[in-house]
C-alpha cells in the first residue's frame, strides 16, 4: 500500500485534538516523506505543490497526495462542489474546502511507491493538471 495504514490513528487522533473537518496526510513536513520515487517524480510532485501554492494559497502542505480523513458532512458538501477530474481533485477538495470555510489539520506520513503496476503520471495527466490548476485560480 502506498499509504500505510498505521497513520490512521493519528489522524484520528488530530481529528479530535483540533476538531478539524479535513485531516489531510502530508509528505513535506515533519518526518514524512516519499519513498521509491525517482528524481522526476519527485521534482513534478513538488513543482505540482510548489506552483499551487503560489497560485491558490491554500493553507496546505501537500495538496496532491489523497490519505485524507473528512467529516461526512464536509465530504458530501465537497462532492456536490467539486468538479475537477483525475489529480485535479485532489487540489479542489482542499482549495474548495478552504473557499468554504473548512478547517484543515495536517499528519506526517510515508509514501511508499508501489511495488505492482504502474502510476498513471504522464503527460496527458501533467497538461490536465495544470488546466485545472488554471480554472482553479481564475474561479477561487
Amino acid at each position: 500500500l502506498p499509504f500505510q495504514p498505521k497513520f490512521i490513528p493519528e489522524f484520528i487522533r488530530k481529528q479530535k485534538e483540533g476538531n478539524f473537518d479535513i485531516v489531510s496526510g502530508t509528505r513535506y513536513k515533519g518526518n514524512g516523506g516519499v519513498y521509491g520515487w525517482d528524481l522526476k517524480r519527485k521534482l513534478i510532485s513538488r513543482g505540482a505543490n510548489f506552483i499551487t501554492q503560489v497560485l491558490l494559497r491554500p493553507g496546505a502542505s501537500d495538496l496532491t497526495g489523497s490519505f485524507r480523513l473528512y467529516r461526512k458532512e464536509v465530504l458530501q458538501k465537497l462532492m456536490e462542489k467539486c468538479v475537477s477530474k483525475g489529480y485535479v481533485f485532489q487540489m479542489e477538495m482542499i482549495v474548495r474546502a478552504r473557499q468554504l470555510g473548512y478547517t484543515i489539520g495536517e499528519v506526517p506520513i510515508s509514501f511508499v511507491d508501489r511495488v505492482y503496476g504502474e502510476s498513471k503520471l504522464g503527460g496527458n495527466e501533467i497538461v490536465s493538471f495544470l488546466k485545472g490548476l488554471l480554472t482553479l485560480f481564475a474561479t477561487t
